[in-house]
């Protein structure tokens, strides 16, 4: 039995021995008259006040024999006796104090962490002039407390687990227990469980490994900054994923068109929420499809110019020596380069690239005979179709298929338009977001959910909630007692 308890204690001066390797962590020793106590800690992880106020004060003044005795002393709720060096190492991480006995292998652990955050503040990516003005920030503490002084009822469900071998971050999956469906639910969950990586540092790293199509360009999972919208969606039946460390919080199941919707639009009379959703659309597709409409109709279907804009083309493209998709790719290219040096930049920097580098490129562009000026204006306004999306991530997907239509539109002119149109709607077709359609309600055809898609009707039309969720209770309210 001693041959025991010696070699525990060896193992246990080793492990500490090296937990002192690390030059932050701090060790210190209070003698008592029947035994000495040794306390380790990680200096930059722990509040130094209340280590002093609620330990160092209380082992110096007070009297006791043990570990137990040193535990109902404390003024603490979150204390623990432990033998296990796994757990010790691993709470010593998590911003606790272990407290040694003299000739002891037992722990007293006391949670002292330091929890250093930023202040709630103004959404910066989903800013709208009204509505509320609070975002979620990286503790995701604080992002549930948001959700949660928004839906004050008891079966709003928060289960969280810890993903990632090494970071070993929290993750929370929020629903509402009798609005969301159990399988979306069992989906999300365990797709998260089944995720095996080192490190998970924004909710990013969890959207594209649970995604159903990982090798899709189109962002499955629906991401927000604003707590407002999160409680909106949940009172829908759907589900959110917070992270620890992340600012933006995932939705799912969601649909394409939601991520052209934003949640501003419900704060509106619901006939300018729908024309502004309206224009949004358009605007979506004419950035897509504009710049390949030109280098196809000038390069294969030149005829079916009217003649009096077919002058003010030939003119513009005189002293142009290369063909329209090079023209194209020249001014596509410059324009991107342009708006990533200004996201990469500081901000002040950063805007003064994009407006002096546009307006002085695109001069010279056009005077040196590089380019036309014609082509310049639809470059130009394609750029501005795109800046519409109200969903970053679906941005820089919308940015990025101009080109594979450019080369298209380049080869078989208004047919190859077409073709890669094909090609993007049997892709979305297939694509789900959580097993669900990407495309509804147009495929599969849902008229009942069209209420909430390219038009928002008033609140009186919308008693149901969305059919691709499969809620539990699909009815909001009684059509009679909502306001006319």
């Amino acid at each position: 039995m001693g041959n025991r308890e010696n070699q525990q204690n060896e193992e246990l001066n080793n492990f500490l021995e090296q937990l002192k390797q690390n030059d932050d962590f701090k060790s210190s020793q209070v003698n008592k008259e029947e035994a000495s106590f040794y306390i380790g800690y990680f200096n930059s992880i722990i509040d130094k006040k209340v280590f002093q106020e609620l330990v160092m004060s209380y082992m110096k003044q007070a009297t006791f024999t043990d570990l137990e005795e040193l535990s109902s002393i404390l003024p603490s709720n979150q204390i623990q006796i432990t033998e296990d060096k796994k757990e010790i190492e691993q709470e010593l991480l998590n911003g606790k104090i272990a407290i040694f006995m003299e000739e002891s292998t037992e722990c007293l652990l006391v949670a002292t962490p330091l929890n250093e955050k930023r202040q709630v503040s103004i959404p910066e990516v989903e800013f709208s002039v009204v509505g509320p003005k609070e975002a979620f920030i990286e503790d995701i503490e604080t992002n549930l407390n948001l959700i949660r002084k928004r839906i004050p009822v008891s079966h709003l469900m928060i289960k969280e687990m810890n993903v990632g071998s090494v970071t070993k971050t929290t993750v929370a999956v929020a629903y509402i227990e009798d609005f969301a469906d159990a399988e979306n639910v069992k989906t999300v969950i365990q797709r998260i469980k089944d995720i095996d990586i080192d490190q998970i540092v924004d909710s990013s790293f969890i959207q594209q490994l649970i995604s159903d199509d990982t090798n899709s360009p189109f962002p499955q999972l629906l991401d927000t900054e604003r707590p407002d919208r999160i409680a909106s969606v949940l009172t829908e039946g759907k589900v959110a994923i917070l992270v620890d460390g992340s600012p933006h919080v995932l939705i799912g199941p969601t649909t394409l068109v939601e991520f052209f919707s934003a949640f501003e639009d419900y704060f509106l009379n619901w006939i300018v929420a729908s024309i502004f959703r309206m224009i949004r659309l358009f605007a979506v597709t004419f950035s897509i499809l504009v710049t390949p409409f030109y280098v196809a109709i000038l390069t294969h279907h030149f005829d079916i110019i009217p003649e009096s804009l077919l002058a003010t083309l030939i003119s513009s493209r005189a002293q142009v020596p290369f063909p329209p998709i090079l023209e194209a790719l020249i001014l596509e290219l410059t324009i991107e380069l342009l708006r990533e040096a200004g996201a990469r930049l500081p901000t002040k920097v950063g805007q003064t690239i994009g407006i002096v580098g546009g307006i002085v490129i695109g001069t010279a562009s056009v005077e040196a005979g590089l380019t036309s000026n014609v082509l310049l204006i639809i470059v130009a306004l394609g750029a501005l179709g795109s800046f519409t999306t109200p969903v970053y991530k679906m941005s820089n997907t919308i940015r990025l298929m101009r080109f594979p239509f450019l080369l298209f539109a380049h080869v078989w002119g208004l047919v190859g338009i077409t073709i890669c149109m094909c090609y993007v709607m049997v892709h979305l077709l297939r694509l789900t977001s959580l097993g669900r359609p990407f495309l509804e309600p147009v495929f599969p055809f849902r008229f009942k959910d069209l209420k909430d898609a390219f038009i928002r009707l008033p609140f009186r039309y919308q008693k149901k909630r969305p059919l691709e969720v499969r809620t539990n209770q699909p009815t909001r309210f009684e059509e009679e007692n909502s306001k006319r």
